[in-house]
Parts: C-alpha cells; sequence; structure tokens
C-alpha cells in the first residue's frame, strides 16, 4: 500500500509541476492576444504567425494542463449526488469512473490520434496560413499529451480510491482527500 501511495505521490507531483508551469501560458495569451490588436490597429501590421500563436497557446495550455485540473478536482462533476457522499462511496465513484470513462476515453484520443500526429510531424506540419507559424506539429503533439496527463491522474484517482475503500486515509496526503467530506 505503500508502494501505491509513492506512485500517486509522484502522479500528483508531475501533474502540479505540468500545471504551474502551463498555467503561465494564460499571461502570454493576454500579452500576444493585446500585441497583435495594437500591430493591426495602431501600426497598421499583421504578421500572421503571431495571430497563429495566442490560439496555438491556448490549445497547448489547456491540453497540457488537463491532468492538473483533475487533480484539483475542477473539472465537471455532479455534484447533486457526489458531494453530500460519504469518502468511501467517493472512492468508489471514482474507481467506477475511472475505470469505465475516464481510463477508454484516454485509451480512444490517443489510439485515434497517434497516427493524426505521427503523420503530422513526418510532414514536419505548419499552419495553413501564408505566412503563419511552422511548428503545427508540436501543437498536434499535445493532444497526446492530454490523454497522457489525463491517463496518468485517472491512475493516480484510482489509487487514492484503492486506499481510501482499504481504510488507509493515512497515505492519501492531505491536499488531495475529499473537499466536502460528510461522514
Amino acid at each position: 500500500m505503500i508502494v501505491l501511495s509513492y506512485i500517486m505521490r509522484l502522479i500528483n507531483l508531475v501533474n502540479r509541476v505540468i500545471g504551474n508551469v502551463f498555467m503561465w501560458l494564460a499571461v502570454g495569451i493576454v500579452a500576444v492576444c493585446f500585441w497583435v490588436v495594437v500591430e493591426r490597429y495602431v501600426l497598421g501590421i499583421t504578421r500572421l504567425w503571431m495571430q497563429d500563436l495566442y490560439p496555438w497557446m491556448n490549445g497547448v495550455m489547456f491540453t497540457a494542463v488537463a491532468g492538473y485540473a483533475l487533480y484539483r478536482n475542477d473539472h465537471v462533476r455532479v455534484d447533486i449526488f457526489y458531494r453530500p457522499a460519504s469518502t468511501r462511496t467517493k472512492a468508489w465513484l471514482d474507481m467506477v469512473g475511472v475505470i469505465a470513462f475516464l481510463f477508454p476515453f484516454a485509451w480512444v484520443v490517443w489510439n485515434y490520434t497517434f497516427t493524426f500526429v505521427q503523420r503530422s510531424w513526418r510532414l514536419m506540419e505548419a499552419s495553413a496560413n501564408p505566412g503563419g507559424m511552422q511548428g503545427l506539429f508540436v501543437l498536434k503533439s499535445f493532444i497526446l499529451v492530454f490523454a497522457a496527463v489525463i491517463a496518468l491522474q485517472g491512475l493516480a484517482m484510482l489509487i487514492r480510491s484503492v486506499l481510501l475503500i482499504a481504510d488507509r486515509e493515512d497515505l492519501v496526503p492531505d491536499d488531495y482527500r475529499y473537499k466536502y467530506d460528510v461522514e
């Protein structure tokens, strides 16, 4: 059980680091978008690669931080049933949800986009816009990053559920316990 706790903590750490690094892209998105507007309406110039840059940054940020959002429990959930449930019931619900929905979803995303991303790398795909950004293949790779980080965090959720069902709440870090426990 202690080994499972270490694995869960390592996965949580990885997603916390990724989340804390990539969330700063939000600042970059605002800055680039602001500058594109200044260039267009004040300076009267347009650089298409900059117009590609901020939506690409947005895509990278949201796909990379998906595991972090799952770690923080910031995802959509039917709280009407989940919030008032006991810790043990939440653990069972999470276990079923991860096994029945999250893992299959991550597998489908990975499986169906892998060749798509591989093709993009082989072609060194760039923006379809003339004068647009190079490196669209890097952006498309973040679809695989998305699948990986949510699958990893799903594994951490599964481990947390096992520990809680086995009455080993002492092995679950305080920051990864359920909010609004009512037992």
